[in-house]
């Protein structure tokens, strides 16, 4: 493979990644997994932070191992944390980030739940309340903010 291929193209990347995504919603669940994992390859721990983000969000949800899962959400968070901390508040990543912090926080908080850890769970449900209620009224946040009262009432429910 020549030199410049052997890495994903930076504008190629979230073409890539939805390509998976399809994949995955096709109900090809390890084979979507097997690719996400090669882009995170070639991404590598210091590649774009949105695709790092964004990549490692959607291979969480191939993880058959619900503690593989959180590691997943973790680095995405993570990845999420860099785009913050660039500082220039019009930069895309920056917009990025506050849009992905709901649904980030809500799927540590499923994950912590799973896990039996619900005091965790309880406080990255409690960050993504805030970061959705920061957000506008479109369907996406409208759906995170259904999501995050189901795993309310849950957590709140005897168990």
């Amino acid at each position: 493979m020549a030199r410049g291929q052997e890495r994903a193209a930076p504008d190629a990347v979230p073409t890539r990644i939805g390509q998976v995504v399809m994949l995955h919603h096709a109900g090809d669940r390890e084979e979507a997994r097997q690719r996400y994992l090669g882009l995170w390859t070639e991404l590598g721990e210091h590649g774009d932070p949105l695709h790092r983000c964004t990549l490692a969000h959607y291979l969480a949800d191939t993880q058959d191992d619900p503690a593989d899962e959180l590691a997943w959400d973790l680095r995405a968070l993570s990845a999420a944390e860099e785009l913050r901390e660039d500082g220039s508040p019009g930069h895309r990543g920056a917009r990025a980030a506050r849009a992905l912090y709901p649904a980030l926080h809500l799927n540590l908080a499923a994950d912590y739940d799973r896990l039996g850890h619900r005091e965790a769970a309880r406080l990255h449900l409690r960050r993504a309340r805030r970061a959705a209620d920061a957000l506008g009224d479109d369907d996406h946040t409208a759906g995170v903010r259904a999501a995050i009262g189901r795993l309310e009432r849950r957590l709140d429910g005897p168990r």
